[in-house]
């Protein structure tokens, strides 16, 4: 029997138009009043419960990017209903809402890896991992397998036709995302090793690069430099490439002091009896005799390191030493090796400082003198002296 296309289900063509845009309004009201009323009373329950996961997936757009999917399923599924007949504006009402499908759930699952990531940056296991470059590179998967499946709808073809042609251009797209891939790899290697994890001084002398990690991304690692300038390297740079982390410092028990400064050859003699009496009383002298025949470079050796022992912001348990250092021409460098109880750069700095002005004001009561190339001043002082001298003569 034949049935009028206009009437379907006792409905005419102006009825079902009418009932489609009701279903719609009805549909995006539904996801209007959700979003505004059925999300803060969630994220008011979830305040209240002792987990972190349900806070931060009320927090970053998963609950609206669920609701806003209720139009669109709502009306796909309503519209092979009251349109059976088909048509050519109904294929293309299909595609439109298809399109608007895949791209919703897109921004859900890019959502939700936000709310991952959020709560691995609180995780004690992974919060000092650069785990940003792996949900970056999900992210990308999404978007990728989004934007196929949009083209899939528009043209009509499959999707494994689609990515049967991909594979076929593997070597382009291999060459278009290069540095993802890489950075991607990188990142994963950064990871496995705890190589690097933000907040870590690192050092790349070759590509300016002297400060704190703050970024570890996909494509790049930001470094914050100690004069505040922001340097950009690829991962894999630090992967390929050799770079120095300062973070074991920072973990071990103090921060090292290895400097030098030269001692004048021509002032190191045996002490004279007079300076061994005077030096007898000393703590850090008890173990020389009076009568020995000693240095007086080990004598000021064996009161640097004393001076050093007893400083309380110097750690003696680690290594510590006073040592000579192979002889130049410009004299014999003395090392102060040791390490300071602090790891910040200031306070380091400022007791190293202390401790070689204290070192260096020392060597007079030994009768030492530091070497330093004559100056113009010091020559003029000596022709000055040699002049008095000829007129005295």
């Amino acid at each position: 029997m034949y049935q009028n296309p206009v009437e379907i289900f006792g409905l005419t063509m102006q009825t079902r138009i009418i009932i489609s845009c009701a279903v719609v309004l009805l549909a995006y009201l539904v996801d209007f009043l959700c979003c505004k009323l059925l999300i803060p009373l969630i994220r008011k329950i979830a305040e209240k419960t002792a987990f972190r996961w349900d806070n931060h997936l009320t927090d970053n757009q998963v609950l609206h990017n669920v609701f806003h999917l209720i139009p669109p399923v709502t009306f796909m599924v309503a519209l092979p209903m009251l349109f059976p007949e088909g048509g050519r504006w109904i294929v293309f009402a299909t595609k439109i809402l298809s399109i608007y499908i895949i791209v919703v759930t897109c921004m859900l699952a890019c959502s939700f890896v936000n709310s991952m990531y959020a709560l691995s940056s609180e995780s004690e296991i992974l919060k000092n991992k650069p785990m940003k470059g792996v949900y970056q590179m999900v992210k990308v998967v999404v978007i990728c397998v989004g934007a196929i499946l949009t083209i899939g709808v528009l043209i009509e073809k499959d999707f494994t036709t689609l990515i049967a042609g991909l594979g076929a251009s593997a070597a382009v797209l291999m060459l278009i995302f290069k540095d993802t891939i890489l950075g991607l790899v990188a990142g994963i290697q950064l990871s496995a090793h705890d190589m690097l994890r933000p907040g870590d001084w690192i050092m790349m002398d070759k590509y300016g690069v002297n400060g704190e990690v703050e970024e570890v991304t996909l494509n790049t690692v930001k470094v914050r430099n100690w004069d505040n300038t922001i340097t950009t390297v690829p991962p894999y740079i630090l992967v390929s490439d050799s770079f120095k982390n300062w973070r074991g410092m920072r973990e071990s028990a103090g921060r090292r002091v290895a400097r030098a400064f030269r001692i004048d050859v021509n002032t190191i003699r045996f002490c004279t009896p007079e300076e061994l009496s005077r030096f007898s009383g000393m703590e850090w002298a008890s173990g020389f005799g009076t009568g020995e025949k000693i240095v007086n470079l080990h004598l000021f050796r064996a009161a640097a390191e004393w001076y050093l022992r007893s400083r309380p912001d110097i750690n003696s348990d680690l290594m510590l030493l006073v040592r000579q250092l192979e002889p130049t021409s410009e004299g014999l460098p003395l090392q102060l090796y040791f390490f300071t109880y602090t790891k910040v750069w200031a306070e380091h700095e400022n007791i190293a400082s202390d401790v070689f002005e204290h070192v260096i004001a020392m060597l007079p009561d030994f009768g030492l003198r530091i070497f330093q190339r004559p100056s113009g001043l010091d020559l003029e002082h000596s022709d000055l002296a040699g002049d008095g001298r000829d007129s005295l003569s």
